[in-house]
This record gives C-alpha cells, sequence and structure tokens, in this order.
C-alpha cells in the first residue's frame, strides 16, 4: 500500500515532538513492504528554526538518520492532486494549514479512492479551540487522536466522523538500551521550556529537586529564555541545547535517571496523554519518575513501569531513591521497557492503523498487484 503523511515537517524536530512519532510509522510501514512519504511545506517553522540553530547540516545528517525515510516539500505550485492519485492512504496532521485541508477533502470527495485520516497530537482542541473547529473534515474518512480525551472532545463538539483513539508510540528501531555507554551524569532531562506551560512545574519538579540533592544534571532543549538559562545555572544543571532525536538514546544511555514534566493542558483539560518521550526514555531502558498527571487510560502500571510524584519533595525523594538504590533503579527500568514492548511499540500502532483502515492483516491493493 501507498501511504502519504502530511506533517510540518520530517525531516527537522526542533520543537516538533509529532516528528518522532512520524519516523517510526513510516519506518514500520516500509519495514513490511509499504511505501510510505512524507509532504511537507516550504520554509516550515520548525526546519527553519533548525538550520538558524545548528545550520545546514543539521538537515544533512537526518539522511544518514533515517536512510529510508523519503520527504518531499510542497510549496503553492505544487501538485497535490496528482500526489494523492497514487496515494492508498493519506494522514493529514492538524498542523497543516486550513487551505490544504479542505483541498485534500475535496480530492476524496472527487472520487479519490484513497482512505483519508485526520491525526491530531496537540492540546489546540482546549487550548486553541477556534483553530480546530474551522478544520473542514466532512470530507475526511476518520480522525485519529492521541488520546481518550482529545477523542471524546471531537465526539463531543461533532468535528469529524469515526473518531479513533491512536497514543504515540516509541521508534524500537531507534529506542532501545544501550547497556555498554559509560555513565557520564545522575539525571537527564530532554524537553523544551515550551510557552509557560510548564514554567512552575519545572523549577518545582526538576530544578529544585537537583539543587537540593546536589546531583549532576543535563538539561537538552530549545526555547529556553534567559531567566530559565539562570534558573538552570543557579541549580547547578547544564544546558547543552538542541539534541537531535536519534542521539537520544545515547545521552539516556549515559545517565541514570530522567523524569518527565507534563504541560499544564494535558493536565488539566487532557488527562492521560503522555509526551512521546515517556515511550521514548522507557524504551531506553531509564528509570523514570514523573511530575502528576493522571494515566486515565492505564498505559502503565503506576509506581512500576515509573514512579510518580505528586509534590517536588516526593520527587526529590524518588530521585535519591533511584540513585542510591541500582536494584531498584534496575527494577523500575525493566518492568517500563517490558510494558513498551508488550503494548508501545510503533509496530503496534501500525496493527492499530490496519485495523482501523479495515485490514487485519496489510494486504496489496489491486495497483500493488498489477505491478
Amino acid at each position: 500500500m501507498r501511504f502519504a503523511f502530511y506533517t510540518h515537517s520530517l525531516v527537522s524536530d526542533w520543537n516538533h515532538g509529532n516528528a518522532h512519532f512520524q519516523r517510526g510509522i513510516m519506518q514500520e510501514l516500509i519495514a513490511r513492504g509499504h511505501r510510505a512519504v512524507a509532504l511537507q511545506p516550504a520554509g516550515g517553522w520548525s526546519e527553519a528554526n533548525l538550520v538558524k540553530d545548528q545550520g545546514e547540516g543539521a538537515l544533512q545528517k537526518f539522511g544518514s538518520d533515517f536512510p529510508d525515510l523519503d520527504a518531499v516539500t510542497y510549496d503553492e505550485t505544487f501538485d497535490h492532486e496528482a500526489m494523492l492519485s497514487y496515494a492508498d492512504v493519506v494522514v493529514v496532521h492538524e498542523w497543516t494549514d486550513p487551505g490544504l485541508v479542505a483541498r485534500i477533502g475535496r480530492a476524496r470527495r472527487a472520487g479519490g479512492r484513497f482512505a483519508l485520516l485526520f491525526h491530531d497530537t496537540h492540546h489546540r482542541a482546549v487550548s486553541d479551540r477556534d483553530a480546530i473547529a474551522a478544520m473542514p473534515l466532512e470530507d475526511y474518512d476518520g480522525v485519529l487522536a492521541f488520546g481518550e480525551a482529545l477523542r471524546e472532545r471531537y465526539l463531543a463538539a461533532g468535528w469529524g466522523r469515526d473518531v479513533h483513539t491512536w497514543h504515540e508510540a516509541a521508534d524500537t528501531r531507534h529506542f532501545h538500551p544501550l547497556p555498554d555507554t559509560p555513565i557520564e551524569g545522575d539525571l537527564v532531562w530532554i524537553g523544551n521550556w515550551g510557552d509557560g506551560e510548564r514554567s512552575a512545574e519545572l523549577a518545582s519538579y526538576l530544578i529544585e529537586p537537583v539543587r537540593q540533592l546536589g546531583i549532576s544534571a543535563t538539561v537538552h532543549g530549545v526555547r529556553y529564555p534567559d531567566a530559565a538559562l539562570q534558573l538552570l545555572a543557579g541549580a547547578g544543571i547544564a544546558y547543552r541545547g538542541w539534541l537531535a532525536n536519534a542521539r537520544v538514546p545515547e545521552v539516556f544511555a549515559a545517565h541514570k535517571v530522567t523524569v518527565h514534566v507534563p504541560r499544564r493542558p494535558y493536565v488539566e483539560s487532557l488527562p492521560g496523554i503522555p509526551t512521546i518521550r515517556v515511550f521514548e526514555a522507557l524504551a531506553c531502558g531509564i528509570p523514570l519518575v514523573s511530575a502528576p498527571w493522571s494515566d486515565a487510560e492505564g498505559l502503565f502500571r503506576p509506581n512500576t513501569d515509573l514512579l510518580f510524584a505528586q509534590t517536588g519533595a516526593e520527587m526529590a525523594k524518588h530521585l535519591r531513591s533511584l540513585l542510591a538504590d541500582p536494584d531498584l533503579a534496575r527494577a523500575v527500568a525493566t518492568n517500563g521497557l517490558e510494558t513498551i514492548m508488550a503494548r508501545h511499540t510503533c509496530a503496534h500502532r501500525v496493527d492499530q492503523l490496519f485495523a482501523i483502515l479495515g485490514h487485519s492483516e496489510p494486504v496489496a491493493t489491486p495497483l500493488e498487484a498489477a505491478q
């Protein structure tokens, strides 16, 4: 089958976490004998910022890190209808321009033979409701929402039809333990500062516990204002800037523990949705301690696969225990990895995607069979 993924960017993961999942899904489809291409707009915000921050070399590294993946850049002259005529399945991410969302829908209505799905992996359904409400989804066959709470928002608002919960997951081709890696520090956190959505939480659940414990800690990420950098430095935390997602397993392996600090909209309005970094960290076999969020869908075994801290003081307590007790750390890491491999890999999500599309097993389309 031929899959086309409309995305903000496949080649850049600069402040663009959904690229992680799309890369993993595409790799899984290709490994099963299907074809997959990503379509990304010219001059995309993430790619432009990556080049500004890291130079053109960062884009060139994508090709060596993901040699099987193909991305096509489109502009206002691009013939989308010609591209769509070759597709069996089209998945359109919610950061796609609404005008293009409508254009793809019209192609489906005009007789397009492809299955058409809309994919939402953000909190705009609650934080910018009008933007999602304006998406023209009447010609889409279904919606993929990355959590049950988000699915319920779509259903309640009447957006689209046939709405499915499709969580993100770990790309285990890249995210797996690297046990022979020398340890370089105690704690690492990989995440972006964001738009003020977790500033207080980062202070309470990351910066202050590190300062209290006096442990060695490193932070990777982008969009850190000067005030945030001062807070990190005051706690003795090394700030290392952007980190290519392909390098993340090596960095996790070089540290003893990591943390999860969810953004406020997910905690308050969309319970049950972790960021993809939780799946990736557990897949790498590093023990993880999370600030509060409601695992409303039972994705993980609480305080077995990962530890939960309800306060900053409890975060410091859990971190101290994991760093002092290698057996405890090993048990948490082993349990987390076990759950990822049993339930939360990109292979699991591709199986689910085929079920949504009505295929219990991947099958050749008439077009493929004729070739």
